[in-house]
């Protein structure tokens, strides 16, 4: 949905309905989930951060890995992080979908 009005003249506008931001530690493996992501999707932001979980820093680094595009599924979205979890060998996975907070974790 295009909020923005008319189209603007002289160049051209697209609007990304969809945001997925997964978080994802620096562990074994990471790389070429991150590899997948940038060969499924046209563009990607990474920012590195240190993580805090269960009331403890982690020694380990994290990275958010941000897509923006259209028309995702989020029961797809869901089933893709519990790969990467199971991928990475993590009790649980966050991802964000469209501003909201999903944790993934094993049975």
């Amino acid at each position: 949905m295009n909020t923005l009005g008319n189209k603007p003249d002289g160049f051209k506008l697209q609007v990304l309905e969809d945001s997925v931001k997964f978080y994802l530690p620096r562990v074994e493996g990471y790389l070429e989930v991150i590899r997948n992501m940038a060969k499924e999707y046209s563009g990607m932001c990474l920012i590195e951060f240190d993580g805090y979980f269960e009331g403890k820093l982690e020694p380990i680094k994290y990275v958010r890995a941000e897509i923006h595009t259209n028309h995702m599924d989020e029961k797809s979205i869901i089933k893709y992080a519990n790969d990467i979890r199971v991928s990475l060998k993590q009790k649980s996975l966050a991802v964000e979908f469209n501003n909201r907070m999903i944790l993934v974790d094993e049975e």
